[in-house]
């Protein structure tokens, strides 16, 4: 296998991932992002999720651990604390309390530029990888029968005189997020777009961060509460470093949480989860508000593609961007950096098709999870198979047994972080325990009845 070097396009958390893969392989690696690394951990305009609360999952956590070993140390010495998801964090699902206990599935409770850039440093002191800041690709560069891509253009986006030049490389890999320019690019060289799946969700969220006291949440590190249908508003609480709460308000379909502080108030007062409402009462904000829009996840199809060029790869949200509220992209991400870590050494040959085809499956789980609980709402276009509308009811019933049967709150955890397959709520003692205790199950808690639903 040619050796020499390789390009990733775009250095948010994705491309660095891929970048800790390639460089098992390839001599040089270069990753490309238009904007400015910031040398301590900040937002940047090329990451307008940045603001947002971001959750890692237990799965994501262990292997990031195993691409980047020590990190978890790392985060919790820079004051991102470890969290029990079960025993440290207050669920309501579908309205039903989870009853806690201690497990063994742990979060960091970790901003996203914290994360990206304990990622960044310890990627970019790898041998032979190395970053360029402040550029944009332009486009590819393939050979004149356009069966290979050989490069990027690059164009300098700093001050000064402008440039534009051309990478060589002997694999390019497009991380470059929800924005992605793979469809364009490929039509530039001939190739079809490939088949996609697109599930509309008009999601609106708002992070805020507060300063956080030892007595708030009663002592606990986080809390949850889902949107249903006929009532589309969430609301998660998370730790973060530095003595922080993040507070992620969000609605769909229209329902936008407002950005001022008697409105934000007003709308977690009306989540079916009080503390979150007693919470943003008691608790000092750090700073404004920040609002993102996500309009739709977005999956495409590479693996079913025929004709596809050779040395070129897309990877991480430009390969399958998940409906942010179940915390999945970080996930799913690290899982194909070990798939692609694992294929590189059998060499380059049809290596797009090998690629595409295990990340295909690394995604089919939490794509059929996330895709799945949003075809509960009748606002999300597409078909209700037979198997969606039964699971559906049945993992509500089981959020109505989790209130009072920790192992089955255990049992959905465990799904909910990609550390088993959703086919494990199916095995018959699980069974057997849903349809006993739902049946028993206190009716859900309600949201306020003197607070209005309208946005």
């Amino acid at each position: 296998m040619a050796t020499d070097s390789a390009v990733v396009v775009g250095a948010s958390i994705g491309g660095l991932l891929a970048a800790r893969a390639l460089s098992e392989t390839y001599g040089r690696v270069t990753l490309v992002d238009r904007d400015p690394l910031p040398e301590q951990a900040a937002s940047r305009r090329g990451v307008p999720q940045g603001r947002q609360l971001h959750v890692l999952l237990d799965r994501g956590r262990q292997v990031l651990e195993d691409l980047l070993p020590g990190i978890t140390g790392e985060l919790t010495a820079l004051g991102a604390p470890l969290v029990d998801l079960h025993g440290q964090v207050r669920w309501y699902n579908d309205g039903y309390r989870m009853r806690p206990t201690t497990s063994g599935l742990r979060a960091i409770g970790v901003s996203r530029p914290l994360l990206e850039q304990v990622v960044r440093n310890r990627v970019t002191a790898l041998p032979g990888v190395t970053a360029l800041p402040g550029h944009e690709v332009t486009d590819l560069v393939g050979t004149p029968d356009r069966r290979r891509v050989t490069g990027v253009r690059v164009h300098r986006r700093a001050d000064g005189p402008s440039a534009t030049r051309e990478l060589s490389a002997d694999l390019v890999v497009d991380a470059g997020g929800r924005g992605t320019r793979s469809p364009v690019w490929l039509a530039g060289l001939g190739y079809r777009p490939a088949p996609q799946e697109q599930v509309d969700v008009g999601l609106t969220y708002v992070t805020r961060l507060y300063q956080r006291e030892p007595q708030q949440l009663d002592g606990l590190l986080g809390v949850l509460t889902n949107a249903v249908p006929g009532f589309t508003r969430g609301g998660i609480v998370a730790v973060q470093e530095q003595g922080r709460f993040a507070v992620a308000l969000s609605g769909m379909f229209g329902e936008e949480p407002p950005l001022d502080d008697a409105g934000l108030l007003a709308y977690a007062a009306s989540l079916p989860a009080p503390e979150i409402g007693a919470l943003l009462r008691q608790a000092r904000p750090l700073g404004a508000p920040a609002r993102m829009r996500f309009p739709a996840s977005v999956r495409r199809r590479y693996e079913r593609l025929r004709r596809f060029p050779a040395g070129y790869l897309v990877f991480g949200d430009a390969l399958c961007s998940f409906n942010p509220i179940y915390g999945q992209g970080i996930t799913a991400a690290a899982l194909q950096a070990v798939e692609l870590a694992r294929l590189l050494p059998a060499g380059p040959h049809g290596l797009a098709r090998r690629f595409f085809r295990r990340a295909a499956r690394v995604i089919d789980m939490p794509w059929s999870i996330a895709v799945g609980t949003d075809l509960r709402f009748p606002e999300v276009p597409g078909p209700r198979s037979l198997r969606v509308r039964l699971t559906n009811a049945y993992v509500h019933r089981l959020h109505a047994a989790a209130t009072a049967d920790p192992a089955l709150g255990a049992a959905f955890l465990r799904v909910l972080n990609l550390v088993d397959p959703p086919r494990r709520l199916l095995v018959p003692p699980v069974v057997a325990r849903v349809l006993t205790g739902s049946r028993a199950a206190p009716r859900p808690a309600d949201r306020p009845a003197e607070v209005s639903t309208q946005g």
